[in-house]
């Protein structure tokens, strides 16, 4: 739009005074701009409606609209002709303005290229312009798993039956909290000890609890009164099926009662994926457990101990 724009003013540009040519600017991107926005929205939506039959979850579809609305309309091109140096310069300003970190910006450059090679693939654009933008470097941070003593002051912080429930079974199976709250009761084998959760793409996949995850499991519902389907309802009678805030909110609180830092579901999955790999378990089967598409993002969930890679640096080096 800007460079037909341009062409035309430049064509004119013998004929009109200099103010005259800044109105007729103004009058022509006036004109354009409502189809533009309307063009790039109607792609945007098509997009996500694509994302969306392919099984991605409402939140993920959510923060892909946003990323998405937020840049189109901060370049302010139609899409079929926005270049590499566009994204550039908005990634750069954005980073800058809003002093974010090289990961945010590495996320919103991956939500570029997801949808303008979607756009690519779907014949709506000749090229891609992410291909020229290179992933950002990014720290690598060590990030903290619970130790062993930390687990169990947790569990001694528990008041309720169902805290202590939710606690030994994230615990031992590593799931997602959005997997923990969607549970069933008709979802929990006790026989093998095992149950049937729904991951990301609504995809479904059995995890394994231990011995202690099923004697709390099993004390916790016997104590229920309601007849709710739900595996872990809210305390009280109501019977409503707890949320995923609601377990935050209760697994920060028992940090705070338990003297233990940083307490919050995902680190459970990362505790186990560590211990997992730290005990020998191959990482194809820790990425199986934890329903990982990709076992590069397992690797980023599991931190071996040091102390192993030296032992192993001993074992196999000297």
């Amino acid at each position: 739009m800007e460079a037909a724009i341009d062409s035309i003013l430049l064509e004119m540009q013998p004929f009109l005074k200099s103010s005259q040519l800044k109105r007729l600017r103004d009058a022509l991107k006036h004109a354009f701009e409502p189809k533009q926005q309307e063009a790039n929205k109607t792609l945007l939506q098509t997009f996500l409606t694509a994302k969306e039959v392919e099984g991605c979850s409402l939140s993920t579809l959510r923060y892909y609209e946003d990323t998405l609305t937020r840049a189109l309309a901060a370049i302010g091109k139609p899409i079929g002709v926005m270049v590499s140096d566009d994204l550039r310069r908005y990634l750069n300003d954005y980073e800058v303005t809003r002093h974010t970190s090289k990961v945010t910006i590495d996320n919103i450059r991956r939500i570029m290229s997801s949808f303008f090679s979607w756009l690519e693939d779907e014949d709506y654009i000749v090229k891609s312009p992410v291909r020229r933008i290179r992933r950002v470097k990014t720290a690598q941070v060590t990030r903290e798993v619970f130790s062993d003593e930390e687990l169990e002051a947790l569990r001694g912080a528990c008041e309720s039956k169902r805290d202590l429930a939710i606690v030994d079974l994230l615990a031992s199976t590593g799931m997602r909290v959005g997997e923990l709250v969607r549970l069933n009761k008709g979802d929990i084998n006790f026989h093998e000890r095992e149950c049937l959760v729904t991951g990301k793409g609504n995809k479904q996949r059995p995890v394994y609890f231990d011995a202690r995850a099923k004697l709390h499991l099993v004390e916790y519902l016997a104590s229920r009164a309601d007849a709710s389907s739900a595996l872990f309802v809210s305390l009280g009678p109501s019977g409503r099926r707890i949320t995923v805030g609601a377990v935050e909110l209760r697994l920060r609180n028992l940090g705070r009662a338990s003297g233990v830092h940083c307490v919050h579901p995902h680190k459970f999955r990362r505790t186990l994926a560590t211990h997992a790999i730290d005990k020998g378990m191959p990482i194809e089967q820790v990425q199986k457990l934890l329903g990982h598409a990709k076992i590069e993002t397992t690797m980023h969930y599991a931190m071996v101990n040091q102390n192993n890679v030296k032992a192993s640096h001993r074992r196999y080096l000297e």
